[in-house]
């Protein structure tokens, strides 16, 4: 084996590693878990699966996630497409200083917007609702998706535009049948960077939430007992929070790749 292999090697099996710990201690019972070390489940149990997937309070933390993160994609694509494209193809008075701040809500932290979200969504009446926590993060995704699809849109020439127009095509139909297919691998990453950050955000989810749309994030840090926290519950609920994450970056893995390349990533 050659030396420059191995160094991949161990940072791949580092990487792995609280991974396959995450797994193993999820077949583990939290008796287990504190009695000491062990690379394998000596009591091999599916408790913390079971509760999972039967107890209302764990399965609908997974599907209010799904639903507010779902809904956060699709909103800041649809927004930034259009923006990215304004930025990408026409300069305006202005254009340099408001594409800088739009980035710059990426520079500040969630906690800030906790409270004047808090009482906005309360006072309009959409607190602890799915659509509370899909608009809150949208103050952070759209900047992010604008950027990456200007990067994208920017290495379309501008030819193509003059020739569909030449050939009578109206904008709409030029920028969903032409445009938007040209550029979809930076639709892809976009998408790909706003479900990661909608995904494991977690104080702006706990924050706007209480009981109706309560994400999986939020769940898991109420799993103490009279007994103390249940760890293998802790470790299975973590366990299946990874997968979705997994699921979204196996199909996008070679528009990531790409973006990459562009430098856009």
């Amino acid at each position: 084996m050659q030396k420059r292999s191995i160094v991949p090697i161990l940072y791949i099996l580092f990487l792995l590693l609280p991974i396959y710990w995450l797994v193993a201690m999820s077949f583990k019972t939290t008796n287990e878990i504190l009695s000491g070390f062990s690379l394998f489940p000596q009591t091999f149990t599916l408790d913390a699966y079971r509760t999972i997937f039967t107890d209302p309070t764990w399965y609908w933390g997974y599907i209010n996630s799904i639903i507010y993160v779902s809904l956060n994609m699709v909103i800041s694509i649809a927004v930034a497409l259009p923006a990215a494209y304004a930025f990408s193809r026409y300069r305006f008075l202005g254009d340099k200083t408001l594409f800088f701040w739009l980035l710059t809500n990426r520079m500040a932290p969630a906690a800030v917007f906790a409270l004047p979200f808090f009482q906005l969504y309360s006072a309009v009446g959409i607190f602890d609702t799915h659509l509370a926590v899909a608009l809150a993060h949208c103050l952070f995704n759209i900047p992010l998706a604008v950027w990456i699809l200007e990067g994208f849109m920017s290495g379309v020439p501008k030819e193509l535009d003059e020739t569909a127009y030449a050939d009578g095509y109206s904008f709409p139909k030029f920028f969903f049948t032409i445009f938007i297919p040209t550029i979809k691998a930076g639709v892809g990453v976009a998408a790909f960077f706003c479900f990661m950050f909608s995904w494991v955000e977690l104080l702006l989810a706990k924050t706007l939430t209480a009981v109706a749309a309560k994400p999986i994030a939020a769940t898991m840090t109420k799993t103490a007992s009279s007994a103390g926290y249940e760890l293998g519950l802790l470790a299975a609920a973590g366990t299946l929070t990874i997968i979705p994450g997994a699921i979204v970056i196996y199909f996008v893995r070679n528009y990531i790749a790409k973006g990459f390349a562009m430098g856009r990533v």
